[in-house]
C-alpha cells in the first residue's frame, strides 16, 4: 500500500511541477485566498475515505425496443481532457442516456462543446488590497476584459440550470458572475451595472440571509433584483456555522428552509441554487437540500469548468490541496459544482477555452456512432431526433 502511495503522490508532484510561469503564481493566489477563507469561517469537516467515481458505461444498456436487425454501435466513454489536475475527473450526472443524446444532440439546442466558467467575487476595491479575498478594480476590469476577448459572455442562474438540465441554448462560451455576501446597491451599481447596460450581462448575488440583516440592505437588494441584472440566490441563514458531517438536521434544515423563506419574504422569489456556505457540503445537506428543491449547488472548489453532462469532481483527498473537500462520495454533480476565484481566473480562460474547443471536437468524432444508437435503440421508444438529424 505504501508503495501505491508513493507512485501516486509522485504523479500528482510531477503534474504540478509540469505547469510553470503564471499557473505557479495562480496557484499561489489561489492557495492564499483559499487559507484566507477557510480562517473567516469555521473549520471545514474532516474528508472520509477516498471515494471513487464509478467508470462511465461505454455502452448504455439497450432500451427494451429496437430497430430489428440492427446491432447499436459501441459508444464512447466521456470526455476527458489533460487540462485537468490529474485528481480531478469529469462525471457525467444523467442516467437516461436517450434523453441525454437528444438533448445532446437537438440543433435548437446548445452545442457540445458549450463551457461554463463559474468564477466567485467577494470584495472589489479602488484603495489598497488588504485580504486574500480582495481583488483592485483594475484588476477586475481587466478579468472582464480578457472574458470578453476570448469571446465570454455571463449568464443567469435560470439560464444556466436550463443548460445543466437540459441543455437550453446559451453562449457557447459562457461565465457565471457569482458575488458571495451581503452587499449595499453602490457595490453592484458601480462595478455590475456599466457591465449589464454595455452587454447586458446579468449578476448572481450569494445572500446571507441573517436575521441581524438590517431592513435597509434588504430594501436596497429586493430593488436591485427588481431592476433585473442582480439575480440572489441562497448562501445560508447563520453562514458563518459551515453544514459540517457534526451539524444537526435541525441546523442543516434552518440553513436551507430559512433561506427559502426569507427569499420568499423579502425577494418575492424561491431561489435554485445554494452557495455552499463556506464551500463545505456533506451528504446529509445534498440530500435536505433536494428535498428543499434546490437544483444546483456551488463549492469553493476550482477544479474546472463545467458543461452538459459534464462536472470535474475530486475522486480523492489531494495532498497538494488538502482544503478541497472531495465531491465524489457524495455522487451529485449538480450540487457540488465547482467555482474560479476572482483572484486567478484570467489565468485560467483560455483553459477554459481549450477545454470547450477539445470537447466539441471529441464530440464531432463520435457524432455518427451516438446518431446511429440513438436511432436504432432511442427513436422507436421517445420518437426521432429533432431537427431531421442523420
Amino acid at each position: 500500500m505504501s508503495r501505491v502511495l508513493t507512485v501516486f503522490l509522485l504523479l500528482i508532484l510531477l503534474s504540478s511541477c509540469g505547469q510553470a510561469g503564471s499557473v505557479d503564481i495562480a496557484s499561489q493566489q489561489t492557495q492564499a485566498f483559499q487559507n484566507a477563507l477557510l480562517t473567516a469561517t469555521f473549520s471545514l469537516p474532516s474528508p472520509t475515505a477516498s471515494a471513487t467515481l464509478p467508470p462511465p458505461t461505454s455502452t448504455p444498456e439497450p432500451a427494451a425496443t429496437i430497430t430489428p436487425g440492427r446491432t447499436p454501435p459501441v459508444q464512447p466513454g466521456v470526455f476527458t481532457t489533460s487540462l485537468l489536475n490529474l485528481v480531478d475527473q469529469p462525471s457525467q450526472y444523467i442516467e437516461d442516456y436517450c434523453g441525454y443524446l437528444r438533448n445532446k444532440w437537438d440543433p435548437t439546442k446548445s452545442a457540445p462543446g458549450t463551457v461554463v466558467m463559474p468564477i466567485m467575487f467577494h470584495s472589489i476595491t479602488d484603495g489598497a488590497v488588504t485580504s486574500a479575498d480582495q481583488i483592485h478594480v483594475s484588476q477586475f476590469q481587466q478579468l472582464i476584459k480578457d472574458l470578453r476577448d476570448q469571446g465570454f459572455e455571463a449568464i443567469s442562474m435560470t439560464q444556466f440550470v436550463d443548460f445543466m438540465y437540459e441543455n437550453a441554448k446559451i453562449p457557447q462560451r459562457s461565465v457565471l458572475l457569482i458575488v458571495d455576501d451581503r452587499k449595499r446597491s453602490e457595490y453592484f451599481e458601480t462595478h455590475f451595472r456599466p457591465l449589464y447596460n454595455d452587454y447586458g450581462w446579468v449578476v448572481v448575488n450569494a445572500w446571507i440571509s441573517h436575521p441581524d440583516t438590517a431592513p435597509y440592505l434588504w430594501e436596497e437588494n429586493a430593488w436591485l433584483e427588481q431592476q433585473g441584472y442582480v439575480d440572489h440566490q441562497a448562501h445560508g441563514v447563520i453562514h458563518n456555522i459551515n453544514m459540517t458531517s457534526d451539524s444537526t438536521d435541525e441546523y442543516i434544515r434552518g440553513e436551507l428552509f430559512g433561506s427559502i423563506e426569507a427569499f420568499q419574504l423579502h425577494f418575492s422569489k424561491i431561489p435554485t441554487a445554494i452557495i455552499w456556505p463556506g464551500g463545505s457540503f456533506t451528504s446529509r445537506s445534498v440530500e435536505i437540500a433536494r428535498e428543499a428543491g434546490y437544483k444546483v449547488g456551488f463549492t469553493i472548489n476550482p477544479r474546472g469548468p463545467v458543461m452538459f453532462n459534464w462536472v470535474p469532481q475530486g475522486i480523492s483527498l489531494d495532498p497538494m490541496r488538502p482544503s478541497y473537500i472531495p465531491e465524489g462520495d457524495i455522487h451529485d454533480p449538480l450540487m457540488t459544482l465547482p467555482r474560479y476565484w476572482d483572484t486567478d481566473a484570467s489565468y485560467h480562460i483560455d483553459t477554459v477555452r481549450q477545454i470547450g474547443n477539445e470537447a466539441a471536437s471529441y464530440a464531432e468524432t463520435n457524432k455518427a456512432a451516438e446518431l446511429e444508437y440513438y436511432d436504432i435503440v432511442c427513436a422507436p421508444e421517445i420518437g426521432e431526433m429533432p431537427g431531421g438529424q442523420p
